[in-house]
């Protein structure tokens, strides 16, 4: 569905008012969708020397971006747009849902500190809801879908293999709806979009969908977790 750039904090500040912006800023103890504990990948891909790069859609690409800012091993995280051309890739036409796109975050990772396997493991568990079809929590269209966008044949092996294991183990109680595809490009969102989550942490719609993902990374995945945010404005990444 289309909207303005600040319509998802309007639709929870209309509804919920000042109350809720105090509440939620003081004590974002639970998003609309829980974490689930899973287990790691059985398959990985295989270690590299050099910055690698990987590409999720999971939902509205402020709390994707957010979590994986707070992930150790990550070298940047970025809002963007995949799965459709690069003449559509724009906020407003993509929130049509007519453009093939889904809301991404193109991370670039270091594989000496980061696994491919360990960032699947962190965006099936606390980053969304890998059973919800085109739609997370309050947004709902083909652009929220959950979907990998693999950039070598070995991500696309241990990203299926991967979601076979979870399915066969029941550790949701729905299938995964998640979509595996080729990169066939990706686009970077607009500058409002990108550093989101940290620029506006009190605002109703990151504080009860986003700021408890982030609280649950630093739960579930401990000895991942950064406190300090690697920011799209701060990042350094040379390859």
């Amino acid at each position: 569905m289309s909207r303005p750039p600040i319509s998802r904090a309007s639709l929870y500040a209309a509804a919920l008012g000042a109350l809720a912006i105090a509440f939620f800023g003081a004590a974002p103890t639970r998003a609309s969708e829980d974490a689930v504990v899973i287990p790691a990948p059985a398959q990985d891909v295989q270690g590299s020397d050099s910055i690698q790069t990987a590409v999720l859609a999971g939902g509205c690409f402020w709390g994707v971006q957010g979590v994986f800012q707070h992930t150790a091993g990550v070298v940047n995280a970025v809002s963007g747009y995949a799965g459709g051309s690069k003449s559509s890739a724009d906020y407003n036409m993509v929130s049509t849902g007519t453009t093939g796109h889904a809301e991404s975050v193109e991370i670039k990772y270091d594989p000496k500190k980061i696994s491919y396997g360990k960032l699947l493991q962190i965006f099936f568990s606390v980053v969304h809801d890998p059973t919800q079809l085109n739609r997370q929590g309050p947004d709902s269209g083909t652009q929220y879908r959950s979907a990998i966008f693999t950039t070598s044949d070995e991500q696309k092996k241990v990203a299926e293999a991967y979601i076979a294991e979870l399915n066969n183990a029941k550790v949701f109680k729905k299938p995964i709806v998640t979509k595996v595809a080729p990169l066939q490009g990706f686009y970077p969102a607009e500058a409002y979009h990108q550093d989101y989550l940290t620029l506006h942490p009190t605002r109703p719609y990151i504080a009860y969908n986003d700021i408890p993902k982030i609280e649950n990374l630093k739960k579930l995945f401990a000895a991942n977790y950064i406190e300090k945010p690697t920011l799209v404005s701060s990042a350094k990444v040379t390859n």
